[in-house]
């Protein structure tokens, strides 16, 4: 698939991806991920358009440093890629971060917005979570190879019960193998951002949710989540009784989305969009 670029209000070369024709969904990944974050759901939504975002400093965009690395930034850059792409409005499919920057413009850009689809992410973020991405985040594998990343993986992550296959598959969308090890695929300088605002007292997010009010909602949830607690989603569900919601059993954070009880959640979300 090609990537695409355009330069964001600021001059930043960021990249994306655009296929399909149809509903617009823009796909907006994890805190570290890229676009190929949705690998693995895209042949499962080959009737809609879509568009899948690199955010600044990750996948094929230009690195712009630590203090653009946020939520804010990456809304606007989001509002910027539909403009560039002459859309008024979008569903919007997102993935932890991507899920928090979905819910940011559900509250400050809400015409924009067809519906939104979060993938393991609520208005509570669980600290266990974040002291999980603490301890990874800007720091190469200690694994120098694919082969001896995968035989790890399943213990680094206990929350998923995957084939050999699929951690290699997933491994290869977030390292590049080098000769001196792998290598992260994005700027390290993103750790800096994310320690910035780690010690801060935790931001209430539930009136970014209650904006949501009127638009189709999607949870999708890792049964094994550390950043989305089992009683957040439930608190969510009971706030908004007619969000379509799937449980992953198998899962941790985050689910990959062509699970069949994922699938399921995303596919009746689209519909009520449609």
């Amino acid at each position: 698939m090609t990537l695409l670029h355009f330069n964001a209000s600021d001059g930043a070369r960021l990249a994306y991806r655009d296929e399909g024709g149809g509903l617009p969904v823009l796909c907006l990944a994890g805190l570290t991920r890229s676009g190929t974050d949705f690998d693995f759901v895209a042949p499962h939504l080959s009737d809609v358009r879509l568009i899948r975002a690199d955010y600044r400093g990750r996948g094929g965009s230009e690195w712009t440093g630590a203090a653009t690395y946020t939520i804010p930034r990456e809304a606007q850059d989001a509002l910027e890629l539909l403009d560039h792409l002459g859309i008024e409005q979008a569903a919007i499919l997102g993935t932890s971060r991507g899920g928090l920057i979905g819910l940011a413009l559900a509250a400050t850009a809400k015409s924009r917005l067809l519906g939104l689809c979060l993938n393991d992410v609520g208005p509570v973020v669980e600290r266990e979570g974040l002291d999980t991405i603490k301890g990874y985040l800007g720091r190469n594998p200690t694994a120098k190879t694919f082969d001896e990343l995968v035989a790890k993986l399943p213990h680094a992550m206990p929350g998923f019960d995957l084939p050999e296959a699929r951690w290699r598959a997933f491994a290869e969308r977030l390292y590049t193998e080098t000769g001196d090890g792998l290598h992260n695929r994005y700027d390290p300088e993103l750790r800096t951002s994310f320690l910035s605002t780690f010690d801060a007292p935790p931001a209430d997010l539930w009136p970014l949710f209650d904006a949501c009010a009127d638009l189709p909602l999607a949870l999708v949830r890792g049964e094994n989540s550390n950043l989305l607690s089992a009683e957040t989603a439930a608190e969510m569900r009971r706030r908004r009784p007619d969000m379509n919601f799937a449980d992953v059993p198998g899962r941790g954070h985050v689910p990959f989305l062509d699970e069949p009880e994922a699938l399921t959640a995303v596919r009746a979300w689209l519909e009520r969009i449609a």
